[in-house]
């Protein structure tokens, strides 16, 4: 029997972070804080999520994705994760970022974050969680069982990678090559530099460009100019840190680039609309400057 007040040992699992090639299978459920998911939970590995019955919505980076049987959810290290008020049945396949290496398999960077699939492809996908659910339970310091788990991954992530694009996907993407490549070397440099630096100049310095280039690929790709995209970046980080975690709000500044916490909270203000505290009290968080309430005797 679990002794009061301890985590059960699913929540447990689910807490600590996973081992340097862990691959592991779990239910929703084990992913969330609290039984209600009042707030989002940090994810700090990739997942897949495949829906097995039920309906209702999932939030990912504070985006409303609608679930039931069939939907497929690919997540990431860092993204927030939320699950209001749903009766979702689900499966998650959980991986660290070395679990792959020396595969040939690009871990499904490229797949889209929701899809709902259908008919033969629904089939083979949820054959292939279920395999990996199997094969997750064989005792792991066995080679030839680790080796299969993360072979059976590969296939996943491999067969996820030929499903066909969905319906939405523009007719003109093939003419839009080398601006997308252009934009996806500014995606990665957004990523590795957003905490420094929100300059458009020092990006296309780092890529070997000029602002004109990068801001048409951004404009092409996204709708907005590079500017924008890279304070979309750092108001998202903001988010989440805000919405998942009590860290103080000025430190969260600081972490971002902004030493004086006036400047971050303008900033935030005009990129979400909601002042940091505000937003965080609205997403569950506690009042005030992110500092937790002091325990009551």
């Amino acid at each position: 029997m679990i002794p009061s007040g301890q985590p059960s040992p699913a929540h447990r699992a689910a807490a600590s972070p996973p081992r340097p090639d862990d691959i592991t299978t779990l239910a929703l459920g084990d992913l969330a804080g609290d039984a209600d998911w009042r707030r989002p939970v940090l994810l700090d590995a990739d997942l897949v999520v495949l829906v097995t019955g039920g309906h209702g919505t999932a939030e990912l980076d504070f985006r409303p994705l609608p679930c039931r049987t069939g939907t497929l959810l690919r997540a990431r290290p860092g993204q927030a994760l939320r699950c209001e008020g749903v009766r979702l049945d689900a499966v998650v396949v959980r991986w660290s970022a070395t679990a792959l290496r020396g595969l040939d398999v690009d871990a499904g960077d490229d797949l889209p974050a929701h899809r709902q699939l259908v008919g033969e492809e629904a089939g083979a996908v949820r054959n292939e969680v279920a395999q990996l659910v199997v094969d997750c339970r064989r005792p792991p310091g066995v080679p030839a069982a680790r080796a299969l788990l993360r072979h059976r991954l590969a296939v996943l992530l491999l067969r996820l990678a030929l499903l066909p694009p969905p319906a939405s996907a523009g007719a003109d993407a093939a003419g839009q090559r080398t601006e997308n490549a252009t934009f996806r070397r500014l995606r990665h440099e957004v990523e590795r530099g957003y905490q420094h630096t929100r300059r458009v100049e020092d990006y296309a310095a780092r890529i070997g460009c000029s602002v004109r280039t990068l801001t048409r690929a951004c404009l092409a790709a996204t709708g907005r100019s590079a500017k924008q995209m890279i304070d979309d970046r750092v108001a998202l980080e903001a988010s989440r840190l805000l919405a998942a975690t009590d860290e103080p709000i000025a430190r969260i500044g600081r972490r971002l680039g902004f030493p004086e916490p006036t400047n971050f909270g303008r900033f935030f203000t005009r990129e979400v609309g909601l002042s940091p505290g505000a937003f965080r009290s609205a997403r569950g968080g506690p009042p005030g400057n992110g500092r937790p309430p002091a325990r009551r005797g």
